[in-house]
């Protein structure tokens, strides 16, 4: 038994929002799992369901490959999976039973199936895995494949024995990352990806991962695979991929879609350095935090190795609720960092979150005065997301009914009782993202004014937008206001 079809079950289709933005990114946990199997002399293959519009389409793949194992493998690094949308919790469910009429063995790894094992183990799923999947998986298969049928003894693992839930203890996660292989690449059809991104975006972006975990605790983040800890991939290590990917794949743009970035001390420098040292010419976004990004040599590195947006974890412009997040962040810090970042020609964006308990109207105008006098490049706006295993979640869940998670990216519902009602929040992201807009054409006229010789024509008709987003706005807080009073 040596034969494994690997799936994920993030349908693109499923996700309206994120299939009109038409910016894919492939399932990398799932590579790096495939290629650890594949250095372990497994047969490995991939049913990709990035663009499938049906989970039932796996039927051809499983008929095709033959696979002893079937493992559903979730991309850990990504939020989209993260969140546990419902659409793909279905489709996993569908796929797992597919595969288990086939006669294969099937495991499950991901965020949802961590949380929520009982289910997975109810839709059609043998065994599945808890936390960092890697070598759990490899252990597992081995095991089977030698006839074994005591389970006990493999770490990270859920299972039925005699009709009772089984539950072994935790794995401890992977310190030395570069003892993995590169992720398998090779196992993808990128031409869709890329397209997708050429058509969309105007050049292709593809996404790499550093790091693992996040040693931080915002009491709203879930982390249920790589948990607290924060292990890093050697810049060296990190350099030898970003080249086999220009190489190989004609790449202009890397995410780099760690929790949080270069953490660790001296690693942006001596990542910046090495990048320079080869000559290496690549544009990227990462992810951080606003306190990390408050010291000036770090943004400069940043800047010099081709970091040309970040999305800091802004969440609120109220002290308070950050504070009430346990954030470990500062206002003072989100302007600062916005300010270096800005200096050093890198764009910053914010992820705001609104509706956590205990915000009024005052936090929720604070956060929008912010906003508009910082001006970051993008915004990315939600409320408040409880998932298991957190801090928020435990306050909340005595609110929580039947539904516990979005059905798709965009719901955007508020489930639990809070300042305003459900509405509220949904035309406060409306509101919220006029106002900016409005703010960001309005900024761009002043400068057409001051400079009119130092513009073009994608200036001009930002600039011209306020025409557009000077009445919207009105509009759109017209309609806040009865829904706040309402």
């Amino acid at each position: 038994m040596n034969n494994i079809l690997f799936t994920h079950s993030y349908f693109l289709r499923f996700d309206p929002k994120q299939w009109a933005l038409g910016q894919p990114y492939a399932p990398l946990g799932t590579l790096y799992a495939a290629a650890l199997m594949r250095e372990n002399n497994y047969t490995v293959s991939l049913f990709d369901t990035m663009f499938v519009a049906d989970p039932a389409e796996v039927t051809a793949a499983l008929d095709k490959n033959k696979p002893d194992f079937f493992v559903v493998y979730d991309d850990g690094f990504n939020y989209l999976t993260k969140m546990c949308l419902t659409n793909m919790r279905e489709a996993a469910f569908s796929m797992c039973k597919l595969a288990r009429a086939k006669g294969c063995k099937v495991i499950v790894s991901s965020s949802d199936a961590t949380d929520r094992y009982e289910d997975y183990l109810n839709e059609g799923a043998d065994f599945v895995i808890i936390g960092e999947a890697e070598h759990t998986l490899l252990e597992l298969t081995n095991h089977i494949s030698a006839g074994q049928s005591d389970y006990s003894g493999i770490l990270g693992l859920t299972y039925r024995e005699n009709g009772k839930t089984v539950k072994t203890s935790a794995r401890p996660v992977l310190k030395d990352l570069d003892s993995l292989p590169l992720p398998a690449w090779d196992l993808v059809d990128i031409n869709p990806y890329r397209d997708s991104w050429l058509k969309n975006a105007g050049y292709f972006s593809i996404n790499m991962g550093t790091t693992r975990g996040c040693p931080f605790k915002c009491n709203w983040c879930a982390k249920p695979i790589y948990g607290n800890r924060y292990n890093s991939r050697s810049p060296q290590n990190v350099v030898k991929e970003i080249k086999l990917l220009k190489e190989n794949y004609n790449i202009d743009h890397i995410w780099f879609c760690d929790d949080i970035f270069g953490l660790k001390p001296g690693w942006v420098l001596e990542l910046s350095r090495l990048l320079q040292e080869e000559n290496i010419r690549i544009r990227f976004k990462i992810q951080s935090r606003a306190d990390l990004l408050a010291e000036e040599d770090i943004v400069k590195a940043l800047a010099l190795a081709g970091c040309e947006n970040v999305w800091i974890g802004a969440e609120s412009g109220s002290q308070k609720i950050l504070d009430a997040m346990d954030k470990g962040t500062t206002i003072e810090q989100i302007h600062t960092a916005t300010r270096l970042m800005k200096d050093n020609g890198i764009k910053p964006s914010f992820f705001i979150q609104f509706g956590y308990p205990g915000e009024d109207k005052d936090d929720i105008e604070l956060t929008i005065a912010m906003i508009n006098q910082l001006l970051p490049f993008e915004i990315g706006i939600s409320v408040s997301y409880p998932l298991p295993g957190t801090v928020f979640y435990d306050r909340v869940k005595a609110d929580l009914k039947k539904k516990t998670n979005w059905t798709d990216s965009d719901e955007m519902a508020l489930m639990f009782t809070n300042t305003f009602p459900a509405t509220y929040y949904k035309q406060l992201h409306q509101y919220v993202h006029n106002n900016y807009r409005r703010h960001l054409a309005k900024n761009s006229f002043f400068k057409l004014v001051k400079n009119p010789l130092a513009t073009n024509i994608q200036a001009i008709k930002k600039a011209a937008s306020i025409l557009y987003y000077t009445p919207a706005t009105y509009i759109e807080k017209l309609k806040l206001s009865r829904l706040e009073k309402a």
